[in-house]
């Protein structure tokens, strides 16, 4: 354990706000120790730990096919198979191993071939049921009965990877996407398709990371793959394992590291097909009574203090990184996790809030050794926190008292761009304020920042373009119409982003789609909208069409990142404020080589304006006005400023005029040093 000499974690403790709570955050760190000491017993690693996944489930091992299952109160189980019509056949009945509830089947090699469906008939004192296995590595579902099924998967041609993992990346750009709705026509899309016809797209846009959503089988589409029902198997909707084995090397070969979403904050309460009252008790795998249910999700919420069920979601953890070489993971639901009201109307509006009556200690624990495991496995891979509590020391080392994520989500930065241009008037726009909510973080934790991501645009909701344009997105998006909303949405699209990622304390997140302005919302097909996939495709075209002006946006998203991330300076430094101007809307920021001057104002542009810089030459890196990008290209192109030494005083300051028109922001790069 990290401590000072003082005996206080060193990290955390130099908050002075978490001083009060030092005692609180010494206890969570014993918890995790004394919780590794006992699901390991002090005699394996946890590494070793998390293999149950190699035991559990279904196995051809030694000319044999060997079935294990968990369930303590089931009286008798037997394998149900297609191949036997289904029928509760003594021959398949499983064995009880022991007094914790394992149970096993061993059968010969013909009695299950690739592809056959099965499930289990479970019993228990007063009812029985049918169930999916726990582990199960593959589930259908039939397209006719709409029955879920487990399936037999021994494909005779095991997929070899061909491309190596490419090595982690300083600052990640991360592309969020959608297998099933990343293709155009309104239907499913496919790993097939997503490889072929997306992977290139992200690779050419410049962004260095992808982040699957959907990936843990769900058995109901519009729940966008959070209401997880089997979380060892690959969602059966977008194809088979091997097609998704092939996307994944692909993104390698591509250089891109690929995170997945990891829903461990909740499971979907189906029966059948989940793990709800599998055994025929509701608290196997989850809390009992009111606890085990989410009200504002309708799903069930797992016991982390349970060593099987630390068990059951570590070996996920590892099953991922070994079957499918993910490279790491996006928690999703943190809040939801940590804390018994799950977030639900809570303001956390102290500190005390982390640390109260109400903040579930199993579950951090569980956050932290699941962290620790991950490292383990691959000391490469990127996990990270999606939580909107805010609570501190997540993305901090599990030695000083952390969580041990590599990052946590800033999801305070799109909320803000949204109040901006949904609440407030372009002219009454607050650049203080603005500059707070866009750098807004703790010094001891690396966050990912994003101006939008699939949240802002469910159903209910709108892309942040389309709340700036609206209806005029419908008919003013051609490239030769002058309409002054879609003008304004198109230069405020292009600054927002701009300002999130020049901001961005160590990685920007981006939605697909939304990087060239995306119209509508996403919007599953369900019974309220007669089973549409209407809003829950991608409309490539737009972009592809030179005629419309979503490609400027693409163009200008490429530009942005390939200027901005490719440059390094957010590697070698945070960003620094030279100038808030509120009156002026204006915003001028250095980021170690890098300055940023942006002008938000809807109207005023501002000549030969004087700001302080360092000395040296100066040249014009990026522009959001230029005509390539849709813009009015007010500024000339390749502009080069030197600095102006005048004296204050005893002191030489140093200055550059620019032309700065309003609703523009602009990249500028120190080149040279000049002597005063």
């Amino acid at each position: 354990m990290n401590k000072c000499s003082d005996g206080h974690l060193s990290t955390l403790s130099e908050d002075p706000w978490l001083k009060p709570f030092l005692g609180k955050l010494l206890q969570r760190q014993a918890l995790v120790l004394a919780t590794e000491k006992r699901i390991t017993g002090g005699a394996t690693s946890l590494q070793d730990f998390a293999s149950g996944h190699e035991h559990f489930g279904l196995h051809f091992r030694n000319a044999e096919w060997v079935f294990t299952e968990w369930a303590p109160n089931a009286t008798s189980i037997h394998l149900l198979a297609e191949t036997s019509g289904w029928a509760e056949n003594d021959h398949l009945r499983l064995q009880k191993l022991d007094d914790n509830g394992n149970w096993q089947i061993r059968l010969p090699a013909a009695a299950l071939q690739h592809g056959n469906l099965y499930r289990l008939r479970m019993r228990w004192n007063g009812g029985c049921g049918d169930r999916l296995p726990a582990y199960a590595r593959r589930v259908v579902q039939d397209q006719h009965t709409k029955i879920f099924n487990a399936q037999v998967w021994r494909p005779p041609c095991p997929y070899e990877w061909k491309q190596p993992t490419p090595p982690r990346p300083a600052i990640p750009i991360i592309y969020e996407t959608h297998v099933g709705m990343a293709q155009e026509r309104e239907e499913i899309g496919t790993y097939a398709e997503f490889r072929r016809n997306v992977l290139p797209r992200i690779i050419d846009a410049g962004y260095n990371a992808i982040q699957l959503m959907a990936l843990l089988e769900h058995p109901y589409y519009g729940s966008f793959g959070y209401h997880v029902s089997n979380f060892f198997a690959a969602s059966s909707r977008f194809g088979a394992p091997e097609e998704l084995k092939e996307l994944i090397d692909a993104a390698h070969g591509g250089g891109l590291t690929v995170i997945m979403d990891m829903v461990h904050s909740h499971a979907v309460k189906n029966e059948v097909e989940g793990l709800s009252r599998f055994d025929g008790t509701t608290f196997q795998y989850f809390h009992e009574g009111e606890r085990g249910y989410h009200p504002g999700w309708d799903s069930r919420c797992f016991d982390y203090g349970k060593p099987e069920v630390l068990h059951f979601l570590l070996s996920n953890c590892r099953y991922w990184l070994d079957e499918y070489h993910i490279d790491g993971f996006r928690f999703d639901g943190i809040t939801s996790m940590l804390y018994r009201h799950h977030g639900l109307g809570h303001a956390f509006a102290s500190y005390a809030d982390y640390f109260d009556d109400s903040v579930d200690a199993d579950a951090v624990a569980y956050l932290s050794l699941a962290n620790k495991l991950i490292h383990a496995v691959n000391p490469q891979a990127i996990t990270i926190a999606e939580d909107v509590s805010g609570m501190p020391g997540l993305a901090s080392p599990v030695a000083e008292g952390g969580c041990g994520f590599d990052y946590r989500l800033a999801m305070g930065v799109p909320d803000s761009w949204f109040k901006l241009v949904n609440d407030v008037r372009d002219e009454d726009w607050n650049m203080d304020w603005l500059w707070h909510e866009l750098i807004n973080r703790r010094s001891d934790e690396r966050t990912l920042s994003y101006p939008e991501s699939h949240d802002q645009a469910l159903v209910g909701g709108k892309t942040l373009i389309f709340e700036m344009i609206d209806s005029d997105m419908y008919n003013a998006m051609s490239a030769a119409d002058g309409n002054l909303n879609v003008d304004r949405g198109v230069a405020l699209h292009k600054m927002i982003r701009l300002a999130t990622l020049a901001t961005a304390g160590h990685g920007y997140l981006n939605f697909m789609g939304n990087e060239f302005g995306h119209p509508e919302w996403i919007d599953f097909p369900r019974e309220g909208n007669n089973w549409s996939y209407r809003y829950a495709r991608r409309q490539w075209s737009l972009r592809d069409q030179p005629e419309l002006k979503y490609h400027f946006l693409a163009d200008f998203d490429r530009e942005m990142i390939r200027v901005v991330a490719g440059s390094g300076a957010a590697e070698r430094s945070l960003p620094r404020a030279l100038l808030i101007e509120n009156a002026l809307k204006l915003v001028f920021f250095e980021r170690s080589d890098l300055f940023f001057l942006l002008n938000f104002h809807p109207s005023q542009s501002l000549a030969d304006y004087a700001v302080e810089v360092p000395p040296g030459e100066y040249i014009l890196l990026l522009d959001t006005d230029e005509t390539r990008f849709g813009g009015h290209g007010r500024i000339a192109e390749g502009q080069r400023y030197k600095s102006e030494a005048k004296k204050d005083g005893a002191c030489l300051r140093h200055f550059i005029k620019v032309y700065i028109p309003c609703r523009v922001g602009i990249v500028l790069a120190r080149t040279l040093q000049k002597q005063p």
